[in-house]
């Protein structure tokens, strides 16, 4: 039997059945949890027990509390994204109160914001100023929280649905980190993915130079502290 494939996708391409149907939910139905998600964040994830793999992770987030955020992890921005993951972010006073192996899981996203790595892509028609200066901001929040995130869907290895168990991922804390999954460095890594949302990571850094350093908590990041 031969396979269909839409986009990547193992399978037939929708009917207009199918079509007809989802119209009809949308206009019904309440989708009120993913009507709560706020941010669009764009970076990388590494799998934490091979740190020579990284995947471009984009969050779509929601706020549960000043405290908590929880995101899907799409593996594009496209109408036809797939679901690869989650992820959620807790503030430092939550942090504190987990146990010690269980802090061990979440990692760190201060090289991440300072390095210009992650980016809140901007929509189209928002003067550049304005939405530099929002994107700033909210890097100012995220820089000092911890995340915790998991990946079903390997689709850097080509996998055509979820396979396996899910992955524990983590973040770049280092420009020596980014070489281990991409001899090229960061300008390598992050070249098409900038070209893409028409950004500049190295501009993107120059401007979060005000962003204030965090005291990382030495049970975070344990991915890289096991490789080295």
């Amino acid at each position: 039997m031969n396979e269909l494939k839409t986009d990547g996708v193992i399978g037939a391409p929708r009917t207009a059945k199918s079509h007809v149907l989802e119209t009809g939910a949308a206009i019904v139905q309440d989708f009120t949890p993913i009507k709560q998600i706020c941010a669009h964040l764009n970076a990388f994830h590494v799998y934490a027990d091979d740190p020579t793999r990284c995947v471009e992770a984009n969050h779509y987030c929601t706020h549960l509390t000043e405290d908590v955020r929880q995101c899907l992890i799409y593996d594009s921005p496209a109408a036809n994204a797939r679901l690869i993951g989650v992820e959620y972010l807790i503030s430092p006073l939550v942090y504190e109160t987990l146990p010690s192996e269980e802090r061990k899981l979440w990692h760190t996203h201060e090289f991440e914001v300072k390095s210009g790595m992650l980016i809140m892509p901007a929509p189209a028609g928002v003067p550049t100023s304005v939405w530099e200066a929002a994107e700033t901001a909210e890097m100012n929040d995220i820089v000092p929280c911890y995340g915790k995130t998991y990946h079903f869907w390997q689709v850097d290895r080509g996998d055509v649905v979820p396979m396996g168990a899910p992955q524990l991922m983590g973040s770049f804390t280092t420009h020596e980190n980014v070489k281990v999954a991409c001899p090229g460095g960061v300008d390598e890594l992050l070249r098409e993915r900038d070209e893409r949302f028409k950004v500049d990571y190295r501009e993107k850094a120059k401007k979060r130079e005000g962003v204030p350093d965090v005291e990382k908590h030495p049970d975070a990041d344990m991915a890289w502290k096991k490789s080295n």
